[in-house]
């Protein structure tokens, strides 16, 4: 089991640093979302552990913006976080804004789930029922393909995520919007404690 600093921790970093509504909803999505991919692959020993990296992968991006993933390791000391955890965190931009490679399974999940939790969300704000719950993968797949919607999610990112897992997109995918369905209610609970 991998160690990591306790949640009220890890929350009260994220917070320290970011303080858009927006970038604390993806914070606490994409700790969901790799909380499920930890146990769905087998690494359930290590939920928390994945989950927390997830929490704090983008601790720097509302304040430092153009060091993100290079002011990090700085901000994560600050809680005594574990080496393992800092280069998972800082891998997810590599090749975007870092040189951090990811490696391990859980820091290739990270790359290629968190673009695309973004996409997930904004497809989610646009149905009726504003939830990913009732969301198909078709829907999904169609949104994904149509490059003016939420331009600024990265289909290249996504790919190469998938690719880098030995995934086909489409794994990739639905496994995404499954995990963001199993945390969709804590996330909602998780904003309005804030």
């Amino acid at each position: 089991m991998r160690e990591c600093p306790d949640r009220e921790k890890a929350l009260a970093l994220l917070r320290k640093y970011n303080s858009e509504p927006f970038h604390i909803q993806h914070a606490l999505t994409v700790e969901g979302v790799m909380r499920w991919f930890a146990g769905a692959l087998g690494y359930g020993e290590d939920a928390d552990f994945w989950a927390e990296v997830g929490l704090l992968h983008d601790v720097d991006f509302e304040k430092w913006p153009e060091e993100h993933c290079k002011k990090a390791p700085e901000l994560l000391a600050e809680i005594g976080c574990p080496d393992a955890l800092i280069h998972a965190v800082c891998s997810h931009g590599y090749g975007i804004c870092c040189d951090v490679e990811p490696v391990e399974e859980m820091e290739k999940v990270l790359f290629a789930a968190d673009e695309l939790t973004g996409l997930i969300g904004a497809a989610a704000r646009m149905r009726p029922s504003k939830s990913c719950k009732d969301m198909e993968l078709s829907s999904l797949k169609k949104k994904f393909k149509d490059k003016k919607f939420a331009a600024g999610c990265s289909r290249d990112v996504i790919r190469t995520g998938a690719e880098r897992l030995g995934w086909e997109l489409d794994e990739l995918l639905e496994k995404t919007l499954e995990a963001m369905r199993s945390c969709e209610d804590a996330v909602a609970e998780g904003m309005a404690a804030l």
